[in-house]
């Protein structure tokens, strides 16, 4: 008899001593990592401009001098407009950034690249959104006389910068991909 009584106790010490005055709190969600591989480079060649870009993904033109990177696998793209300076190269570099900032209501922080290439005679900056922003990334680049390109990279869903932030980074760096490797055309 005493050993039960023994076992008990000690079931019901042990039991006491188990448990603590911690809120106990559910764990959080897990997000699965994304890595994309990284492409080999095709060209994508127009009458005023040349650049070379991710062959994972798919170039179409989308309408009168305006373009589409489609990346099937992120469900996003990059859209591409080009439009000829004629006298208003502040009013296209305005314009520009002024899409880019309209993001600043949803963006936690928005960071401004610039970027300069005189031997390509290239100028021009990359804006990149961090936050659950529409798009998250912009650029404009333009030799300043002739030619003016813009860029914006959006997806196919609902922003959420933490879920989007691999394929986000992942197309940053494919637009900087495209302004390096950018050529005018006379």
């Amino acid at each position: 008899m005493k050993s039960k009584s023994f076992v008990g106790f000690l079931i019901v010490f042990l039991f006491m001593v188990s448990c603590k005055d911690e809120e106990v709190l559910p764990k959080p969600k897990a997000k699965i990592r994304l890595e994309y591989p990284q492409g080999k480079l095709a060209d994508l060649e127009t009458e005023n401009f040349s650049f070379k870009f991710n062959q994972l993904a798919n170039a179409e033109p989308n309408g009168d001098q305006a373009y589409t990177i489609s990346y099937p696998e992120m469900k996003g793209a990059i859209f591409l407009s080009y439009k000829k300076i004629d006298g208003n190269l502040a009013q296209l570099i305005n314009d520009s950034k002024r899409l880019s900032y309209e993001h600043a209501a949803k963006a936690d922080n928005i960071v401004e690249q610039p970027y300069v290439n005189p031997d390509n005679k290239i100028y021009g900056a990359l804006f990149e959104v961090q936050g659950n922003a529409a798009s998250q990334s912009q650029f404009f680049v333009t030799d300043s006389t002739e030619h003016f390109l813009t860029g914006s990279v959006y997806f196919y869903t609902k922003p959420n910068y933490d879920s989007i932030l691999p394929a986000a980074s992942y197309l940053q760096n494919d637009i900087r991909g495209i302004i390096e490797t950018l050529r005018w055309k006379k």
